[in-house]
């Protein structure tokens, strides 16, 4: 039996070549590599046999770096922070309206006049507002 394999000197796949020339294209429009340097590593690219060849043409060039996250919209952000202050604002109401029926016996429901606050705050969210563009 042979010597094993280096990872270097396995044969590279079409996929492999296309990899290495999305690579070359970020490159590109980073402004890393002009284009006549561009169209010549991506030659070479198409050219390679091996992986190792294939590592040589975007060997010099950072790492892909990750997506980042998208941050979410000022209008999301407001929405959702008005959304909150709303619901505590129903929740601390009920909560003493409970406690002064508990203790008296009957109150007048105050804290269905903010209902219509809450009703607005639907509607925005139900018509898009505050929703990422992505989605």
């Amino acid at each position: 039996m042979g010597d094993p394999l280096h990872p270097d000197d396995i044969r590279a796949s079409d996929i492999d070549r296309k990899l290495v020339q999305d690579r070359l294209h970020v490159a590109h429009a980073q402004g890393l590599i002009d284009l006549a340097e561009f169209d010549a590593r991506v030659r070479t690219a198409w050219d390679a046999k091996t992986r190792g060849e294939l590592g040589r043409v975007v060997a010099d060039l950072p790492s892909p770096a990750a997506p980042r996250p998208a941050k979410p919209s000022s209008a999301r952000v407001a929405m959702t922070v008005l959304t909150r202050i709303w619901l505590s604002v129903v929740a601390f109401n009920v909560a003493v309206w409970g406690l002064l029926v508990l203790s008296t016996g009957w109150a007048y429901p105050w804290w269905i006049w903010f209902a219509a606050p809450g009703a607005v705050l639907g509607v925005l969210w139900w018509s898009g507002v505050g929703r990422d563009n992505e989605r």
